[in-house]
């Protein structure tokens, strides 16, 4: 009986040092999975792991470059940490042509698992695969007229969005009174590129996009004929200065005009009246 017992406790020593470790790899391999979800569903827009650059910086390797509670930080609130002068917060702003990271309300368990996600996938060849951006297809004549039109609201969005003029603006003579409330989008493709653009479409990162878009997201095609339009704008306008730049020259000059005017004020006051000449001869005829 003794030696049949002693098997079964030899058998069982292995199964229960699997399950030990079973147990011990769970907790990490949950956190990867839900921090899965929680990187297509906030992160994906503007960043890859393993497939290079998009708005923001491919972010495989990052718990090597940076430490979990800096990451934690900059998630919640990358401003903060930039106003503060923060170097690398501002070197990343700078980098990526000083375009803000949204603040995230994520607690710090679920940043820390979306890094346990970036170590899982950056280790998987197919997800870096399929992650890198593939070339974009040449846009149709077609396709760039209806992105104008979504652009100015001459076509509404099939979802009932907001048109992008209501806050954004192009060189377009076709676009009348663009929106000024946000960031002008001639050379959005060259600041972004297409599949950076074609992200933050597809899933929407701002706050006040978000909730602009509320219910109301963008179909494949819309996306597809705003990048082809935008695409469009930023190849005809390389080189070219915003819109409102020659506002801005203008306003500019107009102060420094002001600013010139008013210190050669303050000089002619100042100026001698008379000649001395003339003050040594009136006290010389006084004095007779």
């Amino acid at each position: 009986m003794r030696e049949i017992f002693g098997k079964l406790l030899a058998a069982a020593k292995p199964v229960a040092g699997l399950a030990a470790i079973v147990g011990m790899l769970t907790p990490t391999m949950g956190r990867a999975e839900s921090g899965a979800d929680l990187f297509k569903s906030r992160c994906v827009a503007c960043h890859t792991v393993g497939g290079g650059k998009l708005v923001g910086p491919d972010l495989k390797g990052v718990a090597d470059r940076r430490s979990s509670a800096w990451i934690v930080k900059f998630v919640q609130s990358s401003q903060t940490m930039i106003k503060a002068g923060d170097p690398e917060a501002v070197a990343i702003y700078n980098e990526y042509n000083k375009m803000p990271m949204p603040d995230w309300p994520l607690s710090p368990a679920e940043i820390e698992s979306i890094i346990e996600y970036t170590k899982s996938a950056a280790g998987d060849g197919a997800t870096a695969a399929a992650a890198a951006p593939a070339p974009p297809p040449k846009a149709t004549a077609e396709e760039i007229a209806l992105g104008q039109k979504l652009f100015v609201g001459s076509v509404r969005l099939a979802n009932g969005g907001p048109a992008c003029s209501s806050c954004h603006d192009v060189a377009n003579d076709a676009v009348i009174s663009g929106g000024v409330l946000a960031r002008e989008l001639t050379n959005a493709i060259g600041r972004s590129g297409h599949q950076g653009v074609r992200s933050i479409l597809g899933s929407i990162p701002f706050p006040v996009m978000q909730k602009a878009f509320e219910g109301k997201p963008l179909t494949e095609e819309e996306i597809t004929a705003l990048v082809a339009f935008l695409d469009s704008e930023n190849a005809s306008h390389k080189g070219a200065m915003p819109r409102d730049t020659g506002i801005k020259l203008a306003a500019g000059g107009g102060g420094g005009a002001v600013f010139l005017f008013l210190m050669y004020s303050v000089l002619w006051s100042r100026r001698k009246k008379g000649s001395v000449n003339q003050a040594i001869y009136d006290r010389q005829v006084a004095s007779r």
